[in-house]
């Protein structure tokens, strides 16, 4: 369960990088209501939803079992959903850089947070 629990938190951290690189690299599209662009968006965003959706369950399950540790279950919520949305911001370039980065710190936090408790359990 933990063992999954860290390569899926690990998984989405290499997904976020991508993101990240996307975001600044991409210019933003010309129409936001552009169907192809709706449907490609759609297309390769589905793997990454459900890739949030698998490890916040898991880290929910997590933190229910190990009360008390780094990291609330509020920042575990927030996280989730600050997921999401660097996954659609990556794609419509619709937020200053700053706040993409703000966002994309913040999940690297607490990601970084539940590693180290999952970690620091596997040695104890």
């Amino acid at each position: 369960m933990n063992s999954q629990l860290l390569k899926d938190i690990l998984k989405i951290k290499e997904e976020l990088e991508k993101l990240k690189e996307q975001f600044l690299q991409s210019e933003k599209p010309a129409q936001k209501k552009d169907r192809a662009l709706f449907e490609r968006v759609k297309t390769e965003t589905s793997p990454l939803f459900n890739l949030n959706e698998q490890w916040a369950t898991k880290a929910e399950q997590y933190l229910k079992e190990h009360p008390g540790g780094a990291v609330h279950p509020l920042q575990l919520k927030n996280t989730r959903e600050n997921i999401e949305l660097v996954i659609l911001h990556s794609y419509y370039i619709d937020v200053p850089k700053k706040r993409f980065m703000e966002l994309y710190n913040s999940i690297h936090y607490v990601l970084d947070q539940l590693v180290e408790g999952l970690r620091k359990e596997s040695t104890e």
